[in-house]
């Protein structure tokens, strides 16, 4: 179940208020979640108390980004165990929640193995949902390490591809605190680019049809003072065309072993036009985004959103009376058809590097990518 509240976000900065975290209230444990729909017109908590709560709030996109679906998912595992409920079919419903994003699978499975490990130990079953919950804590702690060491990584790499500062960096979708445990992947290296005084401008894509870009991205980057400029996905080539783009940095939801990078639809023709104008294509993303057992971009399960949200245009966080399902107002025919996959995969050959907290891989290669997870796995076990 997910009840919501409202609240005063005024005078704070994007990382004061977190996107998600775990309570103890004397009524029961619950998962809180920066309702993501509702920005930037009104800062809206849902408390979940169950896993389908939280799985909705997941396919609704209230609580987004690869990251932190990770982390989210593991703390649904969490909350299930705690609460004494079916720990396997909440596992099983987290993980399908959203296709793509593979951190989304990770998180909920590494709870479930901590889970499954103390009872066939024969521990009990609340020894078993406190290992769950332990191990969601853990993920969410490694999450802002990771994103703070992206941050390094990726800003010594935006200094050594373009020497001298004043970076004008192009973004799509929203990759700040608002999907990761810390400050986020791309989005946190250009806010460490603003923080030394290396951030010309920042162009945030709208990124339709969902707006997460002019909704959530300009919102983290006002709140933080950068200098940003909000433009249309399609006026991005006249972008490049006017010299205007120094780098593109976006996140991603799902690498293949291949090197290639599923990301928020509308990421392939950045990397096209980059490759063009001679502009390096930067992912960020943490180790857990890459995955091995997917061995290319044509084995990426890319998934379809309703076809609602390209044939209306919605205020999510605006109720609109007398409206349909998708709540929003037609600005196609009724009965049109509409092509509305969530995410593009980019070919490793127009990136031109994988930021991650274990360094940067350039060029990407399959073999670069299993010596860095390799290593990753090394560091983690030590």
């Amino acid at each position: 179940m997910a009840d919501q509240y409202a609240h005063s976000g005024d005078n704070k900065r994007p990382t004061e208020i977190p996107a998600l975290r775990w309570e103890e209230p004397p009524e029961g444990p619950v998962l809180v979640l920066l309702d993501q729909t509702r920005l930037p017109a009104e800062e809206v908590e849902l408390v979940c108390t169950d896993a389908p709560a939280l799985v909705e709030a997941i396919r609704s996109l209230a609580v987004r980004g690869a990251p932190l679906l990770g982390v989210a998912g593991a703390y649904g595992v969490a909350l299930a165990a705690v609460r004494g409920y079916d720990v396997d079919d909440a596992a099983a419903a987290l993980e399908s929640a959203r296709p793509t994003a593979v951190n989304l699978a990770v998180g909920v499975r590494r709870a479930h193995s901590a889970h499954r490990a103390v009872l066939a130990r024969g521990g009990d079953a609340r020894q078993a949902a406190g290992a769950a919950l332990a191990a969601a804590r853990q993920l969410h702690r490694e999450d802002a390490e990771a994103s703070s060491r992206m941050a390094e990584h990726g800003l010594a790499l935006l200094d050594e591809l373009l020497p001298g500062g004043g970076h004008r960096i192009l973004t799509h979708c929203n990759t700040g605190s608002l999907v990761s445990g810390g400050e986020g992947t791309a989005f946190a290296v250009a806010l460490a680019a603003h923080r030394v005084g290396r951030l010309r401008r920042l162009w945030v894509d709208e990124t339709r049809p969902l707006l997460q870009g002019a909704r959530l991205t300009a919102y983290e980057a006002a709140r933080s003072g950068m200098a940003y400029t909000l433009l249309t996905d399609n006026a991005a080539g006249s972008l490049f065309a006017a010299g205007e783009v120094d780098a593109v940095l976006v996140g991603a939801d799902r690498i293949a072993a291949d090197g290639s990078v599923a990301n928020k639809v509308g990421s392939y023709p950045l990397a096209v036009l980059a490759r063009y104008h001679h502009v390096p294509f930067i992912v960020v993303a943490p180790v857990t985004t890459v995955d091995l057992r997917t061995p290319d971009g044509a084995s990426i399960e890319v998934e379809q959103r309703p076809g609602h949200e390209v044939t209306e245009v919605t205020a999510p966080q605006v109720p609109m009376a007398g409206t349909e399902a998708g709540g929003g107002i037609p600005v196609a025919p009724l009965g049109t058809q509409a092509y509305n996959p969530a995410f593009d995969v980019t070919p490793p050959e127009l990136v031109t590097a994988i930021v991650t907290e274990e360094g940067a891989v350039s060029p990407v290669t399959a073999e670069a990518l299993a010596t860095l997870c390799a290593r990753s796995r090394q560091v983690t076990m030590s």
